[in-house]
């Protein structure tokens, strides 16, 4: 079975990370969010992927065949941002009318996925929720789902949909799609696969849930700060416990405390770093940092606190500036 990844978002609410880098390129507890992605797929017995691009797009195509050059992949473009049915839509002719699994590119679960993909109807991940009014949400009945609901506001339930589909009625979701695109049935502005599913329903197609407890975010600093110590716990990297720090780190004269991510190429010397994800080649000095984002060949130098700063930056004693 192949698996379909939507991955062309833009990360606004990332930025600055986002603003060269697409958001699934984002580096959290030792890879990339793609890589967590690709890694657990692929050990439950996915075969080949579909991945869809957008902003930045050959960044992924690069970094996809340079991690997996043996995996079967194909790459489509989506070049209008006009929502998640839209983007699985213009995939339609590469995954045709085979069963397949969705998980969107941002979206790091710890799930059972080998059951998940085994089951025998269409299948969606959920996972109750305090707020569900800021989710695509299902109505149950019995253990069927019985409506889809983008965002609403009177929830129907707290089950809110985390992001992994398993379709296997394709070519019912691709006519639903088609006639929703075709005719502008926009929702929020949007072409919603909730809307998509939502008509699969009204056909008599079956849907049942897989409930998931390890659902993690990397969709702002905090939350991915958090997801970043989540998926460290338990961990070591050489003599660093819940630490993940690639084998050319240069460490000199620092203290690396707990849930500390340091990319490969990057410089730490004279630090007391904790809670924190360090880009690669990014350069830290003379500085004590907690619950903080350091870009890609960016520099902090003498400073205090927690920082979030992007790529090819400088943080020297509290002023920012871009390298040149």
């Amino acid at each position: 079975m192949k698996a379909l990844i939507p991955a062309a978002g833009m990360g606004t609410r990332l930025r600055p990370h986002t603003l060269n880098k697409p958001k699934a390129l984002l580096p959290v507890a030792g890879k990339p969010i793609l890589g967590h992605i690709v890694d657990d797929l692929l050990e439950a017995g996915i075969d080949g992927f579909v991945i869809i691009i957008g902003f930045c797009g050959d960044s992924v195509r690069e970094w996809f065949h340079k991690e997996y050059p043996e995996v079967d992949v194909t790459f489509v473009e989506q070049a209008e941002m006009l929502g998640l049915g839209h983007a699985l839509w213009t995939a339609r002719e590469a995954i045709g009318d085979n069963p397949f699994f969705c998980i969107l590119g941002d979206t790091i679960l710890k799930a059972d996925y080998a059951s998940l993909l085994a089951a025998e109807d269409n299948c969606i991940a959920v996972r109750e929720v305090d707020d569900p009014r800021r989710f695509g949400v299902v109505r149950m009945d019995g253990d069927s789902i019985a409506e889809f609901v983008e965002k609403p506001e009177i929830p129907p339930s707290n089950l809110a949909i985390v992001g992994a589909y398993l379709i296997r009625d394709a070519s019912a979701l691709w006519n639903a799609m088609t006639d929703i695109i075709e005719n502008n049935k926009r929702n929020r502005g949007e072409f919603q696969l909730t809307d998509g599913l939502q008509d699969m329903l009204a056909q008599g197609i079956k849907f049942s849930i897989a409930p998931i407890e390890d659902w993690y975010d990397c969709g702002a600093k905090e939350t991915w700060i958090e997801t970043n110590r989540v998926l460290l716990e338990g961990s070591k990297s050489g003599d660093y416990s819940q630490c993940s720090i690639a084998s050319d780190v240069e460490i000199v004269d620092s203290k690396i405390g707990a849930f500390v991510s340091i990319s490969a190429g990057a410089v730490i010397r004279n630090c007391e770093l904790s809670d924190c994800v360090i880009g690669p080649n990014a350069k830290v000095i003379d500085s004590k940092l907690s619950d903080s984002l350091v870009g890609e060949s960016a520099l902090v130098s003498n400073y205090t606190g927690s920082v979030n700063i992007g790529d090819w930056c400088e943080l020297e004693s509290g002023s920012t500036k871009e390298q040149k």
